[in-house]
């Protein structure tokens, strides 16, 4: 788990300024922070205010993916267009059913936003800011009525109209009675579609705005800047949201490389290889493998590598690689090309096996299984989405959601 909490930190550190986490405290409203490139696509963030709305502590939540939050009465459409926005990495807000800690449903009114890189276009972060939805009720009893009022943390106020003096005798026990029922009928008012008002939607537009403020500000100081649009056009070959979520599910050693880019770079690292190498995500993406690489490194095999990408052609290989702290570790390295759905080259992946841990695989799987494995794993995420976005650029295509930051 630990190093899983690393890359956690990492992900805020290395991107924003130190004092991000506290000015980000300072706000009062509920939000969270995901992170797209890191396996699962984990909470890397949680303001505050979302603590208190939810009853969770923080360190339940970090490291957790938001589907923590559903429930038996969450809407399985709008999990889909939650998905479907981060697949295109669009803005967008819907009305849905989460739960507290104790088990308590409630509607609240959820927006998602991008946050990009603004030197490559690249989505590093997702902010997710979390409105509940007051919702107001009224029933009559034997009196003038009961009314109950539900207030932004779900709590119900009880206000007793003028009885006559008749029937002020039976109100405690029409008042227990009426209560009892309405308790016992909270969970299913989830049932009934609660859309939020004007106000609320107003007020997760500033918050949104006020955040992605704090973190463009907070960027300024490490020189990697971001904003909430994207204010370049993504270079080719960055890998969008859909495809990095899909590989990170990918639990082995692997790197993908465009071979359509000047240099061959890497446009996507396993957290796997991150805990091999040693190396931060922002420190390998974008450069060509031979980093790995050192002094005593074989230069016959690093000709047999160019001569496989040359003629596109899958090989192995056991070369000396290098450690980000200079230690060396013996790589058995098994590099494919990943056709797309039209069956051109898109990428090579690079399967990563320290030599002195091959045969400690939990499963009983010979490394050439588990470099397989990753392969095909890999081919079949690159090939499902190429299929998705030449069915996409076939239909029309719809303006970007400008709910938020217009």
């Amino acid at each position: 788990m630990e190093p899983q909490l690393g890359l956690l930190e990492l992900s805020v550190n290395n991107r924003y300024s130190i004092w991000v986490r506290e000015r980000l405290n300072e706000l009062p409203d509920s939000f969270t922070i995901t992170d797209p490139s890191i396996s699962g696509h984990p909470i890397v963030f949680a303001s505050n205010g979302f603590l208190k709305m939810s009853g969770y502590e923080m360190e339940e939540v970090v490291g957790k993916n938001g589907r923590m939050f559903q429930g038996p009465k969450t809407d399985r459409r709008s999990v889909m267009e939650i998905r479907e926005a981060i697949r295109q990495e669009k803005t967008m807000q819907i009305s849905i059913v989460n739960y507290r800690r104790d088990g308590t449903p409630f509607w609240m009114l959820f927006c998602l936003c991008p946050v990009f890189g603004k030197e490559d276009g690249r989505v590093v972060h997702f902010v997710g800011v979390q409105v509940p939805i007051t919702r107001k009720r009224r029933q009559s009893g034997g009196c003038n009525g009961v009314s109950y009022c539900e207030d932004r943390t779900g709590f119900r106020e009880t206000v007793i109209g003028s009885c006559r003096r008749e029937v002020c005798s039976d109100s405690v026990v029409e008042l227990g009675r009426v209560l009892a029922m309405d308790s016992d009928s909270r969970e299913l008012e989830v049932d009934e579609q609660c859309e939020a008002s004007d106000l609320e939607k107003a007020k997760a537009k500033l918050a949104m705005n006020s955040i992605l403020s704090v973190l463009a500000h907070y960027s300024e100081s490490t020189g990697r800047l971001v904003c909430g649009k994207r204010c370049c056009l993504a270079r080719t070959g960055l890998l969008g949201s859909s495809l990095t979520l899909s590989l990170g599910r990918i639990k082995q050693s692997f790197v993908l490389t465009d071979p359509h880019l000047p240099d061959m770079p890497i446009v996507y690292a396993s957290d796997a290889f991150l805990k091999l190498t040693g190396y931060a995500r922002h420190e390998v993406l974008g450069r060509n493998c031979r980093f790995l690489g050192g002094v005593d490194t074989n230069l016959s095999t690093i000709l047999q590598i160019k001569e496989s990408i040359q003629t596109e052609q899958a090989c192995t290989v056991r070369i000396l690689n290098y450690r980000k702290d200079k230690s060396l570790f013996w790589n058995v390295l098994h590099i494919s090309p990943v056709r797309n759905a039209s069956g051109k080259i898109a990428y090579y992946v690079g399967v990563q096996i320290d030599e002195s841990c091959e045969n400690h695989d939990k499963h009983g799987l010979s490394p050439e299984m588990r470099q397989r494995s990753a392969v095909g794993a890999v081919k079949v995420a690159v090939r499902s989405l190429s299929m998705v976005a030449g069915t996409s650029e076939s239909q029309q295509q719809l303006p970007m959601n400008s709910i938020l930051l217009d």
